[in-house]
């Protein structure tokens, strides 16, 4: 059932409490409802973007430079962060979990052998067709294993979690979802979450008693909740100098070099293509596990893109058509996530030297353009994203390097609140230098793999001595949140436990990226629905309808 009323009497009769609907709430609801629990899901959004309910979200951003605005960054809404992108799917990779003394100041307190049973569910709850995250190229055999090629990154079918799952979420006798339903305050007593503190879209308040609570709220704002709870009882989580809040981690972006293919059946094998599964996938470029260790790398991938859109010597009229379009920001959204429109498109855009490339290329540019938007929007599965090759198989080469967790990278309580009274969050969001260099060391260990293996080469945008530099000025994100709400095995070391589990509070759990004591190459959403299936299990002691 969904409904938009807190004041339905089954309100109160549920063995788990959810806050937050987007894809680690839905799946862990529909995963314990299957298991025979009963589940309400708290939403403070409604099933449509709500700007009044997204400004709860604002925060004071110490750095705007460095970290997405929230109004992009999260979504309050009916499947939350689903509805603003593809829904990428890739899991953890063994060695995010494995001990790297001097490299991550941070311990797993579960092997990969714990989560790795979960990712079928996952990948299945997230419509990506099938827990296959490698494909040979046909015809292709390079036997340097210092670099993965054949790594596969999979797309949703149907990116939003809500729709995907919509009629068995309004069918199910089990879970009842109520939106525009905003926890304001959470009543802690004798080492339990005994009530919730609820408000509506109009600041009325209602008092909901709990069994079971979990916030899935996405990485921020389930450590804003636990920020408030700490604020009224110091004592928890280690106080102010404990570990809530610090560690914030997302990703080192960019684009700091181009790679060009040698072969067109390299060029065409990371392309984005449909595998026969149910879905689209893309191959990635990532350093073996030997390679990391022997050359001190934090996890990272490559894969190729098209040239900046916005530079317009690229001569394409198809490029320049995509430029413009994602220059007007109602239809840019519609196209790819603002986060990334915003990336990609200066305030400044010249846009004459673009309308020249359209009129010089216009036949062939309107033709790909209508391809695109045919398999973007009318297609099913619908199309990830936009690439286009090109004759001399040059790309602009993207990396997603995984973070390592600094103490002071980190978000606290500010003093200003919200309209329903709230204190926001103040995000203090840092790169590490090292970070950076670890990124430039992988771009030359990929550099020199593509020489040696004659797959290509790879051409820098700056002066190699200005490279880490490049990196570090390049380095912002702000929607992969993770990190502040840590796993560990002892609470002087985080927040929660192994089973998601706040230490202190017997029935308080958060399933989030939050959580992630290390944030790996890969997007989190696919473990964040692992993560959500083994709670479930969890929570109902196994039981399985």
């Amino acid at each position: 059932m969904i409904s938009a009323s807190l004041t339905e009497p089954a309100i109160a009769d549920h063995d788990i409490c959810v806050v937050g609907s987007g894809p680690a709430g839905l799946v862990l609801a529909l995963e314990a409802a299957r298991r025979g629990q009963r589940v309400l899901v708290l939403e403070s959004g409604s099933n449509h973007a709500d700007r009044l309910q997204q400004a709860l979200s604002d925060a004071d951003i110490v750095d705007p430079l460095r970290h997405d605005d929230m109004s992009i960054a999260v979504s309050r809404r009916l499947g939350g962060t689903s509805n603003l992108w593809a829904v990428r799917c890739q899991p953890f990779d063994p060695i995010d979990l494995e001990p790297r003394p001097g490299l991550v100041d941070a311990a797993w307190p579960l092997r990969y052998a714990d989560i790795l049973p979960y990712y079928d569910a996952a990948v299945d709850y997230l419509t990506a067709g099938a827990n296959v995250f490698r494909s040979p190229i046909a015809g292709v055999d390079i036997t340097d294993d210092t670099i993965d090629y054949t790594r596969l990154e999979r797309f949703s079918a149907v990116a939003a979690v809500q729709t995907a799952h919509r009629r068995e979420i309004e069918r199910s006798s089990r879970i009842d979802v109520r939106l525009n339903a905003t926890v304001v305050d959470m009543t802690f007593e004798n080492g339990r979450i005994s009530g919730l503190t609820v408000a509506d879209r109009d600041g009325t308040r209602r008092d909901l008693p709990v069994r079971t609570v979990v916030l899935a709220a996405g990485g921020l704002e389930s450590t804003r909740q636990l920020l408030v709870l700490q604020r009224k009882h110091p004592g928890l989580f280690g106080g102010e100098d404990g570990p809530l809040g610090r560690y914030y981690m997302g990703h080192v972006i960019g684009e700091i070099a181009d790679i060009v293919f040698n072969s067109d059946t390299i060029d065409a094998a990371y392309d984005f293509y449909l595998d026969g599964h149910g879905s689209y996938a893309r191959r990635r470029l990532i350093p073996s596990d030997a390679a990391q260790i022997d050359r001190h790398l934090l996890n990272v991938s490559f894969w190729p893109v098209v040239p900046p859109v916005a530079d317009p010597r690229h001569r394409s009229g198809l490029l320049s058509m995509v430029c413009l379009a994602f220059a007007i920001p109602p239809f840019g959204r519609l196209v790819i996530a603002e986060a990334i429109r915003k990336r990609h498109i200066p305030d400044d855009l010249a846009v004459w030297p673009h309308i020249v490339n359209i009129l010089r290329d216009l036949p062939r540019a309107g033709l790909s353009i209508a391809a695109f938007l045919y398999k973007r929007y009318l297609a099913r599965p619908p199309m990830p994203g936009f690439f286009a090759r090109n004759a001399a198989r040059r790309y602009g080469l993207s990396y997603h390097a995984e973070q390592s967790p600094q103490p002071d990278s980190r978000v606290t309580l500010s003093d200003d609140r919200d309209r329903l009274g709230v204190p926001k969050l103040r995000i203090d969001y840092r790169f590490a230098r090292a970070d950076a260099e670890a990124v430039a060391r992988a771009h030359a260990v990929l550099a020199d793999w593509l020489t040696r293996t004659g797959v290509g080469c790879l051409e820098y945008r700056q002066p190699q001595e200005e490279t880490v530099d490049a990196i570090l000025a390049l380095a912002a994100h702000g929607t992969h949140q993770i990190g502040t709400a840590r796993m560990a095995a002892r609470p002087e070391d985080g927040v929660v436990d192994e089973n998601l589990r706040c230490f202190g509070i017997d029935n308080l759990y958060v399933a989030s990226s939050a959580t992630f004591p290390t944030s790996g190459q890969c997007n989190p959403t696919l473990s964040i629905a692992a993560f959500a299936v083994r709670l479930a299990e969890h929570l109902a002691g196994g039981r399985h309808d």
